[in-house]
């Protein structure tokens, strides 16, 4: 690898200009070519980042260019090609979740990057927002002891549909929009999961997807877990887009609660903090914990390219938390527990 990271970004939708923001940030990588089958859009973003070297078909961009990786930021359907021609190229690839419709096409892609000995990590922020991290964090420290329940909870009314209007018309929404981020927090905090079983419920009728959803897991180290998602939940003040966690041990608990609110009873008594994410002077509220976390993802991803190590959020790790999306979808559909084991064979 050259001292400086060549990337290249594919991709230039809502989300993308937070990682490109976030690229600018981090010493020693250098986005030098931007790709979008969209016309108007690569300008938009080519000219806010002053990016000269653009391009509208993917192809021509790995031949133009000479890449150390690329991060592409496109919707799911177009995510197996693309990877597939990264691994191709011989070069390492960030991929937007969710990282493929189906979890077939997902192996194929982990099959594809593995075979060519290419990094593969998928850019499944949310674990990385500095709360949760501070909550893992404690976790670690054993001051609550063993922990045996878990609650991560995402509940909203906030309008996501103006700024990304095709969540509005797929079949699936929010467990495979939110929701998976979610679960990977669930992974992230308390092991991976055996057993799921899933409810849902469409509130809103304007929308063709499921808005509400609620799961119960059992995880592998003994504990269980509920993830709660809505888009149909109206409180006196609106949390988006903030997680809230709560998790019980043997000797205590974690309660993140709105604004930030990180509350410990354990061992040593109880500790309150405020766990607030940093606002960047490119971010915007309420926007900042993910926008933060998308700074730490993207450095986390240089520094496995700098050591050679795998990604906390690999493409092979993922195959995990895309199962439970499946399982998840699947189990609402029978109403019935889901095992996960026997998707991931």
């Amino acid at each position: 690898m050259a001292a400086e990271l060549r990337g290249a970004l594919i991709g230039c939708g809502f989300f993308a200009v937070n990682q490109m923001h976030a690229w600018r940030d981090i010493a020693d990588v250098s986005i030098v070519a931007v790709c979008d089958r969209d016309p108007e859009r690569l300008t938009v973003v080519g000219n806010q980042f002053g990016i000269a070297r653009r391009y509208t078909d993917a192809a021509a961009l790995f031949v133009g260019e000479s890449l150390d990786f690329v991060d592409i930021a496109t919707t799911a359907p177009s995510h197996r090609s693309l990877v597939e021609m990264a691994a191709r190229h011989g070069v390492p690839a960030i991929c937007q979740k969710p990282f493929a419709p189906s979890l077939a096409d997902a192996k194929a892609m982990v099959k594809a990057c593995t075979d060519a000995g290419v990094p593969l990590m998928v850019h499944e922020n949310f674990r990385w927002q500095s709360p949760i991290q501070a909550v893992r964090a404690m976790l670690d420290s054993g001051d609550i002891g063993t922990p045996f329940f878990g609650r991560i909870s995402f509940r909203s009314a906030y309008d996501v549909f103006s700024g990304q209007p095709y969540l509005a018309t797929g079949k699936r929404f929010i467990i495979e929009d939110l929701g998976i981020h979610s679960l990977d927090i669930a992974r992230f905090l308390l092991g991976d999961v055996s057993t799921i079983t899933t409810r849902t419920a469409r509130i809103n009728p304007n929308i063709a997807g499921e808005d509400v959803a609620t799961m119960l897991m059992d995880h592998k180290s003994g504990a269980m877990s509920v993830v709660d998602c809505s888009y149909a939940t109206k409180l006196a003040t609106e949390p988006f887009p903030q997680t809230l966690v709560e998790i019980d041990g043997s000797d205590g608990t974690i309660r993140l609660e709105q604004n930030y609110r990180l509350t410990v009873t354990g061992r040593n008594g109880t500790a309150v903090s405020d766990v607030s994410p940093p606002l960047l002077p490119w971010a915007s509220r309420p926007w900042h914990n993910i926008q933060e976390s998308v700074v730490a993802i993207q450095k986390h991803w240089v520094d496995c390219l700098a050591n050679g190590t795998e990604p906390a959020t690999s493409g092979a790790d993922n195959l995990r938390t895309l199962a439970l999306v499946e399982a998840a979808y699947a189990g609402a559909a029978s109403r019935k527990p889901v095992q996960l084991d026997a998707l991931l064979r």
